[in-house]
């Protein structure tokens, strides 16, 4: 149901700033401004402003004035919640902005829960589930791909996608319920090969944007890049110099490093997560060990794989690489690092280019620590991400639990499909069908529960 209280919150992000938009929403939203707001032209009202205008004016407590500010009055149910809804721009001052939220609940606003005027949209019917999170994904993007799919999604290109989708199962199992109807006249309304051919169509569609989740997934998330070699190669030193900061100690004593040190950065669009990891040998250290430990749980989740290596004597590395790592990395981009080119001379690097030219894997030479080749270090991960080209017209998947949605109805039509090669009952293919719709209809949320949104609007900042 949906709460009727009127709600307040701050709707920019939290600390002083040059201004702050309080927003209130709610039956009573422009009743309680009007308490509080005295318009600099005498005797204009908050009820007879015009929707989508601006008014100038002062918020007071009585006499005591708090600040001047700017007041936008929004009619229900033309707002972004669907309610009455006013939305007040102060000055930044957090002290400014507490005592205008303390005045609006005086008056009789409530403090709004994290997410709850996305929530309220949802529920008066302004969007629907998965255009809600898609709105929590907006503001949390940090690079141009999630950008563009959170954008698509929160106009509706993947619910116009699962509409259609819904549609022809609710059209697919009409036919197939209709002859249940008839079923002592023997009468066949749903021709089985057109179905099956139907089915067949919303098969591929459902299993493409679950398979889409891969490429929705690095996006949204970032790409895990696992550093990893033995200890004293760089890896530290690579971290700190791909990432910006001194992220991680570098030092010349062995296992300085005992655990993972994560950090994000953006190249062309793309966010890598680069994984620093503790250097692979034989210790009896227990912490160190337990870091060890950690680096291959943490090669066995990264997509990309850069395996440092010191240059100066790589090949016991290039033996430790063959007997402990390639073997993990199966299905992952694996690139050698050859670190601490500048220790060499032209002469030196040279031979050892020529003894290691029988590598096939993706390697480069570099100076981690002179800042030499980083560059072209930087283009072979772009290269290894191989992530395709997003516009905001693509429907690509990134959020979880659409796709354990997807996939539970992926299952469904595949029964039917199954179902009807081997000529079942009429009752059982309905049965998987409304289940393929069940599911398709969680996503968008016409099928929900209180626990499911719960869960996801608390994931929402207070205010949004």
């Amino acid at each position: 149901m949906i709460n009727q209280d009127t709600i307040c919150a701050i709707s920019t992000a939290p600390g002083a700033g040059g201004v702050a938009v309080i927003r209130i929403s709610g039956p009573e939203a422009i009743t309680i401004c009007d308490t509080v707001f005295v318009a600099k032209a005498e005797g204009k009202s908050l009820q007879t402003q015009k929707a989508y205008t601006l008014r100038y004016g002062s918020i007071r407590r009585g006499t005591e004035l708090i600040d001047d500010a700017l007041v936008a009055v929004f009619h229900a149910p033309h707002s972004f919640t669907g309610e009455e809804t006013v939305e007040i721009t102060c000055h930044g001052s957090v002290y400014i902005q507490q005592q205008i939220l303390q005045l609006l609940i005086e008056k009789g606003c409530r403090s709004a829960l994290p997410g709850e005027y996305t929530q309220r949209a949802f529920l008066n019917g302004k969007m629907d589930l998965s255009q809600a999170e898609a709105v929590a994904d907006l503001i949390a993007s940090t690079s141009a791909g999630m950008h563009k799919l959170a954008i698509n999604q929160m106009r509706g290109g993947f619910s116009n996608e699962l509409g259609k989708l819904r549609s022809s199962l609710l059209d697919f199992t009409s036919l197939i319920e209709l002859e249940l109807d008839f079923s002592e006249e023997d009468v066949e309304f749903a021709d089985r090969s057109n179905l099956k051919q139907l089915a067949g169509s919303i098969e591929q569609i459902i299993r493409k944007l679950a398979d889409s989740f891969s490429v929705g997934n690095a996006i949204k998330n970032g790409i895990p890049v696992a550093i990893i070699g033995e200890t004293n190669a760089g890896k530290s030193t690579l971290l700190n110099l791909l990432v910006g900061e001194e992220r991680a100690i570098v030092s010349d004593i062995h296992g300085t490093t005992r655990d993972v040190i994560e950090d994000t950065i953006n190249l062309s669009g793309i966010t890598f997560r680069f994984i620093d990891t503790a250097g692979i040998r034989e210790t009896s250290d227990t912490i160190e060990s337990l870091g060890i430990e950690r680096t291959f749980q943490k090669l066995r989740q990264a997509s990309i794989v850069l395996w440092v290596i010191d240059l100066t004597s790589p090949a016991g590395q290039i033996e430790e690489l063959a007997r402990t790592i390639i073997p993990q990395a199966e299905g992952k981009k694996v690139i050698l690092v050859f670190n601490k080119s500048d220790l060499l001379s032209p002469a030196e690097l040279e031979i050892k280019q020529q003894l290691l030219s029988d590598i096939t894997a993706d390697r480069l030479y570099i100076s981690a620590k002179q800042q030499s080749n980083t560059e072209i270090l930087k283009q072979h991960l772009i290269q290894a991400a191989a992530l395709p080209e997003v516009s905001q017209n693509d429907v690509i998947v990134t959020n979880v639990r659409h796709y354990e949605a997807l996939s539970k109805a992926h299952e469904s039509i595949i029964r039917v499909i199954n179902g009807l090669e081997m000529n079942i009952s009429g009752d059982f293919l309905s049965q998987d069908i409304r289940e393929c719709m069940h599911y398709l209809g969680e996503i968008t949320g016409e099928i929900s529960n209180d626990e499911i949104l719960g869960n996801i609007f608390s994931r929402f900042c207070i205010g949004k």
